[in-house]
């Protein structure tokens, strides 16, 4: 039985946004090599250790860092509050939670400051500020923009094995659920959630976590996805291209999953939907619909159902992964996909081949 997290009495910070992830690489060049050369993020500043990556729309000092480090992990999932006070709102309201917390008054990373990291009920370490450094939006400079341009952070993925109390638990840190996958025995095994007004600012996956599944980062138009697939090709590191591309059916979004040099798997997504309405309704999907992963009714790879990167706790050390008791979505679906269903009954398909037939 799910063991929900208890709702503190004190108020949630007011939380903007995915801001920002620091991920460890175990080569710094090989990574940059990755990041920069092939997908075009914009160095902020870096140094022998550290590389500050901001994408093209971007007025905060950075959206990722990479830190060097001996084993490759998330050391945080980092959001924007909405003022200074909400920082101290995160502190007390986590604290009544009774998880871990670490405040710093000069930040954890450049150009950042306080700010507050916690490792958070399901074992993840989020990270709460607002004082920025402003740099250059580059929105105009069309002189940088280029054919495969990383214009936002979109979102985290996270991997937790009880989907039902991290959906909880985000809810009551003020998280709205845009849309999730469930089975007939209301069995949760994905949910997404939001902030600002798009499908997700986070989403849980159901698996062994807690680990991170994904960063995401927008582009403008499909075109963009596409000449990145295109770009990986001409440089041969096209077995770097995990799935895609493809246009999943929840969320809407065209997508494209790559992998790092240390196997941090990068979305590039573009064309959800906008969610900002007090009524929004969710949208929940039907496990053995082989179109809610990929609109085109696609096979999911195995790797991505059960592939994901370690998350660190306060002291830099690993997480150790809990192993998900629940039927998982990788035992549903793998070699299901493409032959589940896409209409639920014959009715429904007589009816597309007779539309098909009159046009």
């Amino acid at each position: 039985m799910t063991n929900f997290v208890p709702t503190p009495k004190a108020p949630a910070p007011d939380i903007v946004r995915c801001a920002y992830m620091e991920i460890v690489v175990t080569d710094l060049v090989r990574s940059r090599e990755f990041y920069v050369d092939v997908l075009g993020l914009h160095v902020t500043e870096e140094d022998e250790s550290t590389i500050y990556l901001r994408s093209l729309e971007e007025f905060i000092h950075h959206n990722l860092v990479l830190r060097q480090g001996p084993v490759a992990a998330v050391a945080a999932f980092a959001y924007r509050v909405k003022s200074p006070a909400e920082v101290d709102a995160a502190e007390v309201y986590y604290t009544e939670l009774g998880c871990r917390t670490q405040r710093r008054k000069g930040g954890f990373t450049k150009g950042i400051g306080d700010s507050l990291r916690v490792e958070d009920p399901l074992g993840f370490p989020y990270e709460f500020f607002y004082e920025v450094d402003h740099v250059e939006r580059l929105t105009q400079r069309y002189d940088l923009y280029s054919a495969g341009e990383l214009v936002r952070l979109d979102h985290f993925n996270q991997v937790t094995p009880d989907v039902p109390r991290g959906r909880k638990y985000l809810e009551d840190l003020g998280f709205r659920v845009s849309e999730d996958i469930q089975d007939s025995d209301g069995v949760s095994y994905a949910v997404w959630m939001h902030r600002k007004q798009t499908v997700h600012d986070t989403a849980l996956t159901g698996g062994n976590g807690p680990r991170m599944h994904h960063v995401a980062f927008a582009t403008h138009e499909k075109h963009n996805i596409i000449q990145i697939c295109d770009k990986m090709g001409a440089l041969r590191i096209s077995d770097r291209i995990e799935r895609g591309p493809g246009r999943h059916g929840v969320s809407n979004a065209f997508y494209l999953y790559i992998l790092d040099p240390d196997g941090h798997r990068i979305e590039i997504y573009t064309q959800d939907y906008y969610t900002g309405d007090p009524d929004n309704p969710t949208v929940t999907w039907d496990v053995h619909d082989n179109q809610r992963r990929d609109w085109w009714g696609n096979a999911v790879v195995p790797s991505w159902y059960s592939e994901a990167s370690l998350v660190l706790d306060l002291d830099g050390k690993p997480q150790p992964v809990v192993v998900r008791e629940e039927k998982s979505e990788m035992a549903v679906t793998v070699g299901a996909d493409g032959f589940s269903y896409t209409r639920k009954d014959a009715d429904s398909a007589a009816q597309g081949f007779k539309l098909g037939a009159q046009l």
